[in-house]
């Protein structure tokens, strides 16, 4: 079964009866409520970005809606990887970013980024579509790693473009956001960070946050709200650990994790 867009009326309300019209609108929601939204057949209005198409192995075109949820059905009947890609930034995606993880400024070039699509768990198992965008050099690594940690089940509660928080990192972060690029400089320099090159990757940030003690004595705690997370003897759910598979993922792959750092702690972040 099919879900086929629509065309949308170009006639007037008042060339048809108005039984005939309420019958119209009733069926065609019924059969919108009725039809799982991530399978279509036939032409769709192009990519956008809640709406990333992408052709399955079956032939069919799946429609991603990234931050929607998928069945275990849905998964085993399309392949497994058919919801796992890299490929450029779309123009629809790119001109969200513009302007917000994408600064006017930005010395990074379009070309050497990729969005990605994946599927993720969250804490009581269920599927969802993520996205991100990551260096196109990390790209093939990142997928990979997301690929186990979907079949180990390993929790990721959110994984959205950074954008929809206006590229406002303690946003995002406070909302548990899983992202990498967001284009910036480190503090003070004219050096491009690694999330501004797009090579880094922060997991579950609420729950793994970053951690400074400056030389004034003042604390810096990023996400404020990740304060209670700072003691690593609690256990709690989306706490990365070192030897924790999400950790030997990175490490495998040759990231380094900011846990093991001293002058600083951030447990939330992985770079290459």
């Amino acid at each position: 079964m099919f879900y086929i867009t629509p065309k949308p009326q170009t006639h007037l309300v008042r060339e048809e009866s108005v039984a005939q019209y309420i019958y119209m609108k009733i069926s065609f929601f019924t059969l919108f409520s009725a039809i799982f939204p991530i399978l279509l057949s036939g032409k769709t209005n192009g990519n956008t970005p809640n709406n990333v198409q992408k052709e399955c192995n079956c032939g069919q075109k799946i429609i991603f809606f990234p931050g929607q949820t998928v069945t275990e059905d849905c998964i085993e009947r399309h392949g497994f990887d058919s919801f796992f890609s890299s490929q450029a930034i779309p123009d629809t995606i790119f001109d969200m970013m513009r302007g917000k993880s994408f600064k006017t400024y930005c010395t990074v070039e379009r070309e050497e980024l990729r969005y990605i699509l994946c599927l993720h768990r969250d804490i009581k198992g269920v599927a969802h579509v993520g996205e991100m965008v990551v260096n196109k050099s990390i790209a093939a690594d990142i997928l990979e790693i997301f690929k186990e940690l979907f079949v180990n089940n390993y929790p990721i509660e959110r994984m959205r473009l950074i954008d929809y928080w206006d590229a406002d990192d303690e946003r995002a972060m406070t909302d548990n956001n899983s992202s990498s690029f967001n284009f910036r400089f480190i503090s003070h320099t004219n050096t491009v960070s690694k999330h501004g090159e797009g090579l880094a990757v922060d997991i579950n940030p609420l729950y793994n946050p970053y951690y400074k003690k400056l030389p004034n004595g003042t604390v810096v705690i990023e996400p404020a709200a990740g304060k209670p997370y700072l003691n690593r003897n609690r256990n709690f759910n989306y706490k990365i650990k070192k030897n924790d598979l999400c950790y030997r993922l990175f490490i495998k792959h040759g990231f380094k994790w900011g846990g093991n750092w001293t002058s600083v702690k951030d447990y939330q972040h992985f770079e290459k």
